[in-house]
């Protein structure tokens, strides 16, 4: 393992497991046996930490390592189950829940699935693999390989499947940087010393948001809102897609504190940035490339298009920003220092509310094992005291917002959902409406 990997693999926490959920759903019901073998030939024998298990080191001061699983049976990690009565949003949340905050077994390749059926007349696949295998973006172009452009595709493992996988997702939020361009990157040592000055000195206002998470996680999920109208926001009022999404979420979470009377001038989210090279193909081995850097949501009283300029502008200042190298080089580094790497992570976590992804994911439909998957959405970990995951996801031309959220802090997060479809409408209805 990397350091960035160790660091992952040591972060569990009986309140926040380092596992990256997500599911696949489809109209049609999949087929069990086929699924089984698409699993088999493109993941497990593609990939091989999904058939390895972690082993600490054999000396205190290395890293941790993956060896082969000897007792492995794909039956270990992959399960089936149908949902109650009548199979709708509420059965498949009610099943998720019961799983997101379950420990993986250590002494088994940290991964484990689900083909659940009877969602309507459709299929879940429901997929959670531990942060230490690769980062989320990662993961979700592995997963994603899993599936074809077209229903006749097979299950035979396909000779290009880490290709395939780059060009099927890509981080939405225009910060994606190559390892290869690191030297070449504009920057002083002085903003690097101001960029680590803020990092250290950071402080997150105290909200409802920011309270100690306990065990229990609640998940919620839009609606699709047709990619257009997001596009169109964006070009009438010059900004990006990943802008209009992250206001619509600021509006959101600020209409959710303003509702407990908690209004505050901003939050704190860490935002992922990938640094693998964009060009290149995965590596078999995975692991994480990717760096969290911290963006402040406005949540101040203004309005929609006011907060849409901020974004913009904030967005703007952390791309010309060295943080994202600061901060990729702390990660690594991080996972080395045994001793303090808890407090080190606690530290740091503790100035976000939670992480927040916008995946930009195929533009066409997807077919898995034959069937059309009808949508995609992740869900990703916190660590330290944060409280709030955030996943938006496009697919096949429409794009959702996830939630994963401490039970305690945030009982009901469909009221999160609500308010973020009110402020994207209000959003059209500023930028192309009025």
């Amino acid at each position: 393992m990397g350091g960035a990997d160790a660091m992952w693999l040591h972060a569990d926490r009986p309140n926040h497991l380092m596992v990256i959920d997500g599911i696949m759903w489809t109209e049609q019901p999949l087929d069990w046996a086929r699924l089984k073998e698409t699993i088999q030939e493109r993941l497990v024998d593609t990939y091989p930490v999904f058939h390895q298990r972690p082993v600490d080191p054999a000396r205190p001061w290395d890293l941790p390592g993956w060896e082969d699983d000897p007792d492995f049976s794909l039956s270990h990690h992959l399960h089936h189950a149908k949902l109650r009565r009548p199979g709708g949003p509420a059965q498949l949340r009610a099943f998720l829940e019961s799983k997101v905050s379950r420990p993986l077994d250590r002494s088994r390749p940290l991964w484990e699935a689900w083909l659940v059926d009877g969602y309507g007349e459709g299929s879940v696949v429901f997929t959670r693999l531990h942060h230490a295998m690769a980062d989320g973006m990662a993961l979700a172009q592995v997963m994603l390989t899993l599936t074809d452009a077209s229903p006749d595709g097979h299950p035979d493992r396909p000779t290009r499947a880490p290709q395939q996988g780059r060009s099927l997702v890509s981080l939405a939020t225009g910060l994606v940087r190559s390892t290869l361009s690191l030297p070449r990157v504009p920057g002083t040592a002085l903003q690097g010393l101001a960029v680590t000055r803020k990092l250290l000195l950071d402080v997150l206002p105290e909200t409802l948001l920011s309270r100690d998470p306990g065990v229990a996680k609640r998940l919620a999920w839009s609606q699709p809102h047709p990619l257009a109208e997001v596009k169109a926001i964006g070009r009438s009022t010059g900004s990006t897609v990943n802008d209009v999404l992250i206001a619509a979420l600021s509006g959101a979470l600020a209409r959710y504190l303003d509702s407990f009377d908690e209004a505050v001038d901003h939050l704190t989210t860490m935002v992922p940035v990938n640094i693998r090279p964009v060009d290149q193909p995965l590596p078999r081995e995975l692991g994480n490339k990717f760096a969290l850097v911290m963006l402040h949501l406005p949540t101040a009283e203004m309005s929609v298009l006011q907060r849409l300029d901020e974004v913009h502008r904030r967005m703007a200042h952390i791309k010309q920003s060295p943080e994202v190298f600061i901060t990729s080089a702390m990660a690594e580094g991080i996972g080395h220092l045994h001793a303090i790497e808890k407090p080190l992570v606690d530290f740091f976590a503790g100035k976000a509310i939670g992480v927040t992804t916008n995946v930009m994911g195929p533009t066409e439909p997807r077919y898995l094992a034959g069937v059309e998957v009808t949508g995609v959405l992740g869900w990703v970990p916190g660590s330290g005291g944060q409280t709030l995951g955030v996943c938006i996801f496009s697919y096949a031309d429409t794009v959702r917002i996830g939630f994963k959220v401490d039970a305690a802090t945030v009982p009901d997060p469909e009221q999160l959902i609500a308010f973020f479809d009110a402020e994207l409408a209000s959003l059209q209805e500023a930028a192309l409406d009025g």
